[in-house]
């Protein structure tokens, strides 16, 4: 049996989803010039969380300069996730249960 290759844009569909069901606020900044480099995919406010969630795909890691990002946010109060295509049910469960 052939598994089926899941991309990261499969991955950040499906979190995209899942905040539009929670009508959720939440933006995906589009890397450019004038950005800072390794800002979470998506950045979510909800139920007044600040979330940042990078997506991958498969196997892949994340990046000195992201794990840095993810870390700031941690630091600072803030809610910081790494989100495939197998935990995806751990961040549903997350952002419902938020208060």
């Amino acid at each position: 049996m052939v598994e089926k290759k899941v991309s990261e844009k499969w991955v950040k569909a499906q979190v995209v989803k899942m905040l539009k069901e929670l009508d959720a606020y939440y933006f995906d900044p589009v890397a450019s010039g004038y950005m800072s480099a390794g800002v979470p995919d998506i950045v979510v406010c909800y139920k007044s969380h600040f979330v940042g969630i990078e997506c991958k795909a498969g196997k892949n890691k994340t990046t000195e300069i992201q794990d840095r990002n993810l870390i700031a946010i941690k630091k600072n109060g803030g809610i910081a996730v790494v989100v495939n295509e197998n935990n995806l049910d751990e961040l549903k469960e997350m952002l419902f249960g938020m208060v």
